[in-house]
């Protein structure tokens, strides 16, 4: 699986972006959002049961990640039809403010590691800076959720710059290494 220091890698996906008539599909390539944080997320399979709940809770928070100049984007092995389909199907799913990217070929999730022995993608978390390089990866387990506010904790320590220490969050003070070193 590729992890932090490594290069995000070129993708070419159709993503499913509306319910409303002609403006259902989009291309999204890796250069659409060049020089943006991305927070890209995987999940195993559409009609299932946690998958919607993360996917939901990662769109109630996408202004905060717009607010940090970050681009949400989600994708599953599913073709975007069957993203289309559960989005009208799924009340939580059809005002989605960010990409259901389909990964039908399964490129992008073995490009980054994340396909399992069943041909689905794990349920993983990357976030890439600007210069498209991994800050954070993560992967759970099929059966456990992931907490998307923890996801833009992180997002927000890595955009610090600066040392933060465990359950930093937006606001408080990092830590000062000269300070530490020096015993005061």
């Amino acid at each position: 699986m590729l992890t932090v220091g490594d290069r995000f890698p070129a993708f070419e996906l159709t993503a499913c972006v509306s319910l409303e008539s002609g403006k259902e599909f989009e291309e999204i390539n890796h250069k659409t959002y060049e020089g943006t944080w991305l927070v890209v997320f995987a999940w195993p399979k559409d009609f299932t049961f946690v998958c919607p709940t993360e996917i939901a809770a990662f769109g109630r928070l996408n202004e905060d990640f717009r607010d940090r100049d970050a681009q949400l984007l989600g994708f599953s092995g599913d073709s975007e039809y069957v993203h289309h389909a559960w989005r009208k199907d799924h009340p939580d799913l059809r005002d989605l403010p960010f990409p259901m990217m389909a990964d039908s070929g399964h490129e992008l999730m073995r490009d980054l590691g994340i396909e399992d022995g069943d041909g689905f993608a794990r349920r993983a978390v990357f976030i890439v800076d600007p210069e498209n390089e991994i800050q954070f990866a993560m992967v759970t387990a099929g059966s456990v959720g992931r907490n998307p506010r923890e996801v833009l904790r992180v997002l927000d320590a890595l955009q610090t710059d600066e040392l933060c220490p465990c359950n930093w969050n937006k606001g408080e003070e990092t830590l000062d290494s000269a300070k530490l070193l020096s015993g005061v």
